[in-house]
């Protein structure tokens, strides 16, 4: 078995935050950068593929891109216009999102959706040369945290293929509450939900994760709606047994928690 886990491809978490870190160098972006490097020392060469579980592709039901070249998607509005021009030209990976259907037949192929910002914004930074096939798993907007944790372990064998998966959200994410105090201190609760997130990821707890509402009036300020939160739970989802857990960066920015870590 451990012959097995020394040949997966890790697994990484990102908070990708506001949609400007597409095109800023800052301590975050830095990290993203050092990653790709960092990943590809290790793998010697790139991934044979990327699966990329945004936060920004929600759908009913479940769906994997099947596009040959994915179009940069611009799903915000109200940006600079440096961040319109932005292309990440990834080629996409229909055999190997057809196989996660093989995996799990629920799973139907779509064959528009490109790569949204919850893609490329961090990709950008982690593998520049966009020569890395990239394709997309949607989030079943209508699914229960367990759903999503269930499917997630099916496709796991997709990292003894050489398949890397990226969940792309934030563990804490209101906008309300951020759009109120953009530039302030973060707010106690959001600093309370990161901190219980992360403790719980440390005793590898994945199941109070997945009943996050329990814990209160923190996780209901931090997480109003699921989407930025499902990320997470299917990058926990592919991690084997005791794999090696990092947090590769940790911050709270008002309401928007952009804690990333590395799984294997």
């Amino acid at each position: 078995m451990q012959e097995l886990k020394d040949q997966l491809t890790p697994v990484l978490f990102v908070g990708h935050g506001d949609p400007m870190n597409a095109v800023r160098d800052n301590a975050f972006t830095r990290t993203l950068a050092v990653m790709g490097k960092t990943l590809e020392k290790e793998l010697n060469g790139k991934p044979k593929a990327i699966m990329m579980i945004s936060a920004h592709w929600l759908t009913r039901g479940t769906f994997v891109s099947v596009t040959e070249k994915p179009e940069t998607i611009y799903d915000f509005s109200g940006f600079p216009e440096e961040l319109y021009k932005v292309v990440y030209p990834a080629p996409g990976a229909p055999e190997t999102a057809r196989e996660a259907i093989r995996l799990a037949p629920e799973i139907k192929e779509d064959a528009e959706w490109g790569l949204d910002h919850g893609a490329w914004s961090v990709l950008r930074h982690i593998f520049p040369a966009a020569d890395i096939p990239v394709f997309q798993l949607s989030i079943d907007y209508y699914k229960p945290m367990q759903y999503h944790f269930d499917l997630a372990r099916k496709l796991q064998p997709l990292r003894g293929q050489g398949v890397l998966v990226i969940g792309s959200g934030n563990i804490v994410h209101n906008l309300r509450a951020y759009f109120e105090n953009p530039s302030g201190s973060p707010f106690d609760w959001a600093v309370e939900f990161d901190a219980w997130v992360k403790e719980k990821i440390v005793a590898r707890d994945f199941q109070s994760l997945i009943n996050y509402q329990s814990e209160g009036a923190a996780a209901k300020l931090a997480v109003p709606t699921p989407d930025h939160y499902a990320p997470l739970i299917y990058a926990l989802a592919f991690a084997e047994g005791n794999e090696k857990m990092e947090f590769t960066y940790e911050e709270v920015q008002s309401s928007v928690s952009m804690r990333s870590f590395r799984v294997g």
